[in-house]
């Protein structure tokens, strides 16, 4: 009997030698696992540390890095959860230590965000503020989008996107300093990347395909052909010369272009829009009839002659010879680029895109006095009854005379 006693004492000893042997020391920054044994005022829950032999409570600040109302959205009584141990609390009512679970959660998406960061992972994330510079969005752990990474175009006002559920790329992050720095933009520019690939792909030199004016500059307009911009230049805009393209397109107006030339390489893509509409020289034997009278500009002056712009994209030579019915050296010295004048065609090659014009077919030849004519003096006999040799034979015998008397001195 006395030897069952000391058995069964020697059991009990066992036991509670196993049982202290069982209880881990407890350290500053350890992670634990708690069992949650009751919710105070839904302020906070108080834990037995299972392992640990004592009770810690998590504060309601130290619950969840998400907002909250009830303590109950994010733990119940029973539930067991991984903390981590802040310190050690003297007034040991409500438990001996101050335990997160906030700072483990937020250790976990860390480790995560870290893993998707090295292998370039895109995340998701809702955008919970709009602040001076940029956004806040919550990924777990707060991440901030600097304004110049929200779009791949310049936004003046964020407010539309506070709510949005966005894609972001991990440009930087530094748990210790809990800094995770996003961009949405990156993520913009990837996929527009492969869009813009794609449709490059499937153009072809020489289609006609629709786009939408996307940006207006002074040398030109970049059209949207869907997900791709090509560019416009000024100089195939129109037949008609342009100084400003904002004169003839508007953003975001619907335009029918040309594929002038694709370039994977460098992600060009040329246009025109005036490729696509009538030539201006289409029907120039009607519209410029030969002996038609139209009006024109003049483009240009040479030393051969001056070009005369009489429709849009349409110019003809006034050579030089048909100015003026006066004789000029050079055209400048009675026409200026710029002067409106009346023309009359002379003549129409639709073939070699050429036409002669005249100026001086339509004015009036200049009066020109008749020269007066050199002639000898005669007196008609009808007249006076005498011959030139019975008016001069007076003379004529004086004349002789001096002559005969001359010899004879000889």
């Amino acid at each position: 009997m006395t030897d069952h006693i000391d058995n069964n004492e020697a059991t009990e000893q066992e036991s509670m030698l196993d049982a202290l042997n069982s209880v881990q020391e407890i350290h500053i920054g350890d992670t634990v696992q708690g069992e949650i044994l009751k919710i105070q005022d839904n302020k906070q829950a108080i834990v037995g540390i299972i392992g640990g032999g004592v009770e810690g409570v998590i504060p309601n600040n130290e619950l969840s890095a998400a907002p909250f109302e009830d303590v109950t959205e994010i733990v119940n009584v029973g539930d067991v959860v991984d903390l981590v141990v802040i310190k050690e609390i003297k007034d040991k009512e409500n438990g001996s230590y101050l335990l997160s679970k906030r700072r483990i959660d937020a250790k976990q998406v860390w480790e995560k965000i870290q893993k998707d960061f090295e292998e370039g992972t895109i995340i998701e994330a809702p955008v919970k503020e709009v602040v001076k510079g940029g956004l806040v969005v919550d990924a777990g752990v707060r991440g901030f989008v600097p304004a110049s990474m929200v779009d791949v175009h310049f936004v003046d006002d964020f407010s539309s996107y506070k709510g949005k559920t966005l894609a972001f790329k991990i440009m930087e992050i530094e748990p210790s300093e809990n800094r995770l720095i996003l961009s949405h933009k990156a993520v913009l520019q990837a996929e527009n990347e492969l869009k813009k690939k794609e449709i490059m792909q499937n153009l072809t030199e020489g289609e006609m395909v629709k786009g939408k004016v996307a940006r207006l500059t002074n040398f030109g307009a970049f059209i949207d052909l869907g997900g791709v911009d090509g560019l416009v230049h000024i100089s195939q805009i129109s037949y008609e010369h342009v100084k400003n393209p904002a004169d003839v397109l508007k953003v975001g107006e619907e335009v029918d272009v040309k594929v002038l030339s694709v370039d994977e390489e460098t992600g060009r893509i040329s246009l025109s829009i005036k490729d696509t509409l009538p030539g201006p020289w289409d029907n120039i034997e009607e519209r410029a009839a030969v002996g038609s009278v139209l009006d024109g500009t003049v483009k240009r002056l040479t030393s051969f002659g001056a070009f005369v712009e009489v429709f849009p994209g349409v110019e003809g030579l006034v050579h030089i010879s048909q100015i003026s019915h006066n004789h000029i050296a050079t055209p400048h010295e009675v026409l200026s680029e710029g002067q409106e004048i009346k023309v009359k065609v002379l003549d129409v090659n639709p073939n070699d895109q050429r036409l002669s014009l005249s100026i001086k077919a339509l004015e009036e030849k200049p009066y020109q006095e008749a020269k007066e004519e050199t002639t000898d003096y005669e007196v008609p006999e009808s007249d006076t009854g005498f011959t030139l040799g019975d008016i001069l034979g007076d003379q004529l015998s004086d004349i002789t005379s001096d002559t005969e008397d001359a010899e004879e001195e000889k």
